[in-house]
């Protein structure tokens, strides 16, 4: 069970997930576009999801959720639920693209980091928090979706090779 997990793509997911949470919580504060805290660790979920499916999205998702929930002291589960959701809709992208297009998956992270984001409140509600509902929400998931998606061209690659998955196969036409 040991060499399992050892084998598995946690080893690579949890220190990346590492790096990106330093970065959210230092320099991703100070830098706001719109007023708006910029979600890396929500939008390399997403890019997991656009890189390995929906399954592997929902996953690393979940994990880097719980990373966080730990980091800032947020009840075990919520953000964990949130970045699972975010993965697991950008994943979507893995069945229903033709070919393997970089601007296809910006598209997913974007929708993928934007549905995260736009189920905070409704996470937090559930949870018990009174005014989870706030009007800001109309700038902040298009600043997180449009981030997510800009983001996703170097979180892509990174997420396909933390998550231990090949090149993308690109399609040459060929005479047969």
């Amino acid at each position: 069970m040991i060499a399992a997990l050892l084998t598995s793509s946690l080893t690579r997911i949890i220190p990346i997930g590492l790096m990106l949470l330093a970065l959210q919580k230092t320099l991703f504060v100070e830098l706001q576009p719109f007023g708006v805290i910029i979600q890396i660790v929500l939008a390399f979920a997403a890019s997991a999801g656009a890189a390995g499916g929906p399954e592997r999205g929902a996953i690393t998702g979940f994990v880097l959720g719980i990373m966080f929930d730990l980091s800032v002291g947020s009840p075990l589960g919520s953000s964990a639920i949130v970045m699972g959701l975010a993965g697991y809709v950008a994943g979507w992208v893995d069945l229903i693209r033709i070919d393997t297009t970089w601007w296809l998956a910006a598209i997913f992270v974007g929708v993928g980091a934007g549905v995260g984001e736009a189920s905070v409140p409704v996470v937090r509600r559930f949870i018990g928090e009174e005014d989870a509902f706030v009007p800001e929400m109309a700038t902040i998931v298009p600043v997180v979706a449009v981030s997510a998606a800009i983001a996703s061209i170097v979180l892509v690659p990174l997420a396909r090779w933390s998550l231990k998955l090949g090149r993308p196969e690109w399609k040459v036409p060929t005479d047969d």
